[in-house]
């Protein structure tokens, strides 16, 4: 997941498919090289429907998807949700097809599971013919059902009932339906991604890495994009903080890994130690903060009141904003990055 300077934000989820197959070990892109290449290419959200699926065609995506050789030959596919202050898209694939939905109002969410049925906007080329042909759908059917055509479970994890895709996607609609007339607060946002027991935050040996919340208000209200990001594992003991595109932002040197360009990433045969110094000291920190002991819920309970008080003074930030004042921004980031690790210390 991730957002550019142009007001996009697009994120990736695994989804498993009839074209997954655990001997796949031809190297092709994975989730997170789209994520990465939507960004760097688009303007909108509906651009990242277009740079996806072109990706898609040329270069396919599969291959060995995983360091930790305890998960074996991880071979998954990709779903994707782009957003910008106009309009939001969900992306749905399977091998080299796919299925796109415009998103014009509501609840949009997205977990480890296709959900495009007939309701699609655009496909990829000749699908129904190409579903039709390989046995995925008879045309006594009527038109193609993407999710029902190519979805497919992944027998490699054992998840209890809770840890279904299904289980979480009831929950955080449901979640972002009961909210006031629709309104979102952003403490909310955080709320669920916190949540452990819908398994919205995996703890345990799948382990939630990293959450962002990106607010993209009105064109029309002359207010910034304001992203909010842990870049730390288990959102439940991490506190979000915010980023601001601006001239020449300054995010210092806390969240940046190691350069391991040197060390192919060709069949992940050889794993790569990507921690940066954030997630170093956080490590050490919450195996405290989650001992429950006096000196971890101390931790706890000062990080997030640092958190509670950036959120407070960020949205009074954005709802008094005025052009003169985003040089104000620069280094907010590193500033919050740089007081949490204090607290670590």
């Amino acid at each position: 997941m991730g957002a550019n300077e142009r007001g996009v934000c697009v994120g990736c989820t695994a989804v498993w498919t009839k074209f997954c197959h655990p001997g796949d070990h031809e190297e092709k892109l994975i989730g997170c090289d789209f994520v990465r290449l939507a960004l760097e290419r688009s303007s909108t959200a509906r651009e990242v429907v277009d740079v996806v699926t072109s990706l898609l065609a040329a270069h396919g995506q599969g291959g060995i998807c995983c360091e930790d050789h305890n998960f074996g030959q991880w071979t998954y596919h990709s779903a994707f949700v782009a957003a910008d202050v106009h309009e939001a898209w969900i992306v749905e694939t399977a091998g080299k097809l796919w299925a796109a939905r415009k998103v014009n109002a509501g609840v949009l969410a997205t977990t480890s599971k296709l959900t495009i049925g007939t309701n699609a906007d655009i496909t990829s080329p000749d699908i129904s013919a190409y579903a039709i042909n390989g046995g995925f759908w008879k045309a006594e059917d009527g038109p193609i059902d993407f999710a029902k055509a190519f979805s497919s479970e992944y027998g490699g994890i054992s998840l209890s009932e809770k840890q279904t895709p299904e289980h979480r996607l009831n929950y955080i609609v449901n979640c972002l339906n009961s909210t006031n007339n629709g309104k979102v607060d952003i403490n909310k946002v955080f709320e669920i991604l916190r949540n452990e027991e819908s398994s919205i935050n995996f703890v345990g040996e799948l382990l939630t890495v990293g959450s962002q919340v990106s607010i993209l208000p009105r064109p029309t209200s002359g207010a910034p994009v304001c992203h909010w990001f842990t870049a730390t594992p288990n959102t439940k003991f991490s506190i979000f903080k915010p980023f601001m595109f601006c001239e020449n932002p300054d995010i210092g040197k806390w969240t940046v890994s190691s350069n391991s360009a040197d060390k192919p990433r060709s069949t992940f045969q050889t794993s790569v130690d990507r921690r940066h110094a954030l997630f170093r000291a956080h490590e050490k920190a919450r195996e405290i903060m989650e001992s429950k002991t006096p000196v971890g819920e101390k931790i706890h309970a000062t990080v997030r009141l640092l958190e509670k008080q950036c959120v407070t003074e960020v949205l009074d930030f954005v709802k008094t904003f005025k052009e003169s004042n985003m040089n104000e921004v620069r280094e907010l980031f590193n500033d919050i990055v740089e007081s949490e690790i204090k607290f670590y210390s």
